[in-house]
């Protein structure tokens, strides 16, 4: 089994997929289906939620630092600051 390759780099618009609604995840729930800009690239990273699992053969994954506004996150009435949260290359997509 090879790693998933960074799919994404510095600057660009992604989008997160839903919270599974069960097991181990790493991505938050106010996280859930928000778009944020990715500030940082760290390598080539297990994923927790696979190894929580169990499945310990699982490829690693590219890890990326995506920042999201706070209007983003909870409206309109946050502004003035970001969250930087260290997502998985599963959890994310293009943004349109």
């Amino acid at each position: 089994m090879g790693s998933v390759a960074q799919r994404f780099s510095i600057g660009q618009r992604v989008r997160t997929g839903p919270v599974r609604p069960s097991g181990h995840t790493r991505l938050p729930r106010y996280l859930s289906e928000r778009s944020g800009v990715i500030a940082h690239l760290h390598g080539l990273y297990p994923v927790a939620d696979d190894r929580a699992e169990g499945r310990t053969d699982a490829p690693p994954q590219a890890l990326y630092g995506v920042s999201f506004e706070a209007r983003e996150l909870w409206g309109e009435g946050a502004s003035g600051f970001t969250v930087i949260a260290d997502l998985w290359d599963a959890y994310l997509e293009e943004a349109p």
